[in-house]
């Protein structure tokens, strides 16, 4: 006979099982009884956040920064709702994430009391699977299911409603086993030959990296290929992750997310190889085409929805990039011989003075003429920032406007030392970064942030202080939306901003920062500042550090 056990304690040994060693979360009534399963199960680290959304952002940055499966808990219909914009960033970003809520008890709900909602079809649109529990007897086969849904790639979030009597009602159950998917897959041989002779065939290939490469662990293997054909490498133009080595003689940059300079930029180029997702992610509609006439495109990838989305591809390969271009590599050396070798070789010499690294040199000289110019230039405190920060640090960057040369100033090394702001929904970066810490507690992590971005979550810190976290959150305090300023400017014509300033009063948010926990510095001295950031992030704790930049637009 099977061993009795609760539905709320089998739903935690199912997580741990599942690889679950931390649970993000938000009690609410409905979710009680997860709460009073806790304390049978004190391996499992409990997370709380104050509002849902951070709920599920500090569960996504976890991931991001692990790569591993993630479990976070919200309070009914309206939680879900607030949830719903960082449930949104975990879908755009494929994080592998269990998202369940309480429910209430089925029957009660058919009375729609307070709170009720129909929590399967809201989750619906921006996760992989979404279901919610008949029958205890079900809930392992859901569990199990769900995980194996999210770690399987194309990787993404799922859904499961949690109805009260559910998880307290009890009997004996056989909680399964653990299944993952194993998608290291290849192309056939044949393909990879016909792959590597396109390439040969390019006279001046590019290639553009997404998201896949950093999933993957290819970040050698990009790099490697990129020098072996002597092509230019860009980031694609969402470069929210470590995409690229930035120190390769190969890496140029990050392609611009507007249509014209995208297409510019690619112009002069024969051949787009894209490896991983949409190489072409634009922001706003423009009447020019991002991809220049005549620029053919090979695409390698497992996420078959972005393969050739917008674009047709020559060649196509559903396949997981490190497989496949460690696969590709012998190939291409056989087949082009001392002929590619020399040929890459002088693409290289040309590529020296316009690469990431030369770029980079130029860069630092032209931003250092503003050093002493107040309000501080946001590009001398990006400078500052970059330079103050310990080699294993960790950035999580959502400073918009203020971040635009952090990319091309602080070079990618491993796969989770960036962390960006992917599909635009504001707020994610000071939350994401709590996650981050918690994944990594023996790296400091540096949270760049805009002020109007970080006012969406600020509440996060008190999360960071209640768990102690080495985490330094730099806010950029420009007194407003900044980037809205710029394109109503840009786009109307129109220099009356209105609702995008917040200085009548002001922001504190040295002074918020202290309310929840945290040591603050506010910083308007550009000669204090890489003094101040260096002494910050090198001292352990939360810390804020509010510094004051230029907001002209």
């Amino acid at each position: 006979m099977k061993n009795k056990i609760t539905g709320r304690s089998a739903f935690l040994a199912l997580l741990k099982d599942e690889g679950i060693t931390h649970l993000f979360g938000n009690p609410g009534t409905t979710e009680l009884p997860i709460m009073h399963a806790l304390k049978d199960h004190p391996d499992l680290t409990y997370v709380m956040a104050m509002q849902e959304s951070l709920v599920v952002a500090i569960a996504d940055g976890y991931s991001r920064a692990s790569g591993k499966l993630v479990a976070c808990n919200v309070h009914v219909a309206p939680g879900l709702g607030n949830a719903m914009g960082s449930l949104y960033n975990a879908q755009f970003t494929g994080t592998p994430m269990i998202l369940t809520a309480g429910q209430q008890e089925q029957g009660h709900g058919l009375m729609e009391p307070v709170l009720y909602g129909p929590l399967v079809r809201m989750a619906e649109p921006l996760v992989k699977w979404a279901v919610e529990v008949t029958r205890l007897e079900d809930l392992p086969r859901v569990v199990r299911r769900a995980a194996k849904v999210a770690t399987t790639p194309p990787t993404g979030p799922v859904f499961i409603s949690l109805p009260g009597d559910i998880l307290n009602s009890e009997a004996g159950i056989d909680l399964g086993r653990s299944t993952r998917i194993d998608a290291r897959t290849k192309p056939s041989d044949d393909a990879l030959r016909a792959f590597a002779a396109r390439l040969l065939k390019a006279e001046r290939p590019v290639i553009v990296t997404m998201d896949e490469v950093v999933k993957s662990d290819a970040l050698k293997e990009a790099a490697e290929l990129a020098e072996l054909l002597g092509a230019a490498a860009y980031q694609s133009s969402t470069p929210y992750g470590s995409h690229f080595l930035s120190e390769s003689p190969s890496f140029v940059g990050t392609l611009a997310r507007v249509q014209k300079a995208a297409r510019d930029t690619l112009a002069p180029y024969d051949l787009l190889i894209a490896l991983g997702g949409d190489p072409l992610r634009m922001s706003v509609h423009s009447e020019v085409d991002a991809l220049p006439d005549g620029l053919g495109i090979v695409q390698v990838g497992l996420a078959d929805w972005e393969i050739a989305k917008n674009y047709g591809a020559e060649i196509a390969l559903k396949a997981e990039l490190k497989e496949t271009l460690r696969a590709l590599i012998p190939v291409l050396k056989e087949l082009g011989g001392t002929t590619l070798a020399s040929c890459a070789r002088q693409r290289l010499a040309e590529l020296a003075p316009k690469n990431w690294t030369a770029r980079r040199a130029a860069l630092i000289e032209q931003i250092s003429k503003g050093a002493g110019r107040t309000p501080i230039d946001p590009d001398f405190l990006v400078l500052q920032m970059v330079e103050a920060m310990p080699d294993h640090a960790i950035l999580v960057d959502e400073g918009l406007t203020s971040s635009r040369q952090i990319t091309a100033l602080r070079p990618h090394r491993d796969r989770y030392g960036y962390h960006g702001l992917a599909s635009g929904g504001i707020g994610w970066g000071l939350p994401a970064s709590v996650g981050v810490s918690i994944a990594n507690p023996d790296r400091p992590v540096v949270c760049f942030s805009g002020d109007g971005s970080a006012m969406y979550s600020i509440q996060a810190l008190w999360t960071a202080a209640h768990h102690k976290l080495p985490l330094n959150v730099v806010i950029a305090n420009n007194g407003g939306y900044r980037i809205i300023k710029q394109r109503l400017l840009a786009f109307h014509g129109d220099d009356n901003y209105v609702g995008m300033d917040f200085v009548d009063p002001p922001v504190d948010f040295a002074g918020i920062a202290k309310a929840l926990g945290c040591e603050a510095i506010r910083v308007s001295d550009p000669r204090e500042l890489k003094a101040t950031l260096a002494s910050a992030f090198g001292r352990p704790g939360t810390k804020l550090i509010e510094v004051m930049v230029d907001g002209k637009v």
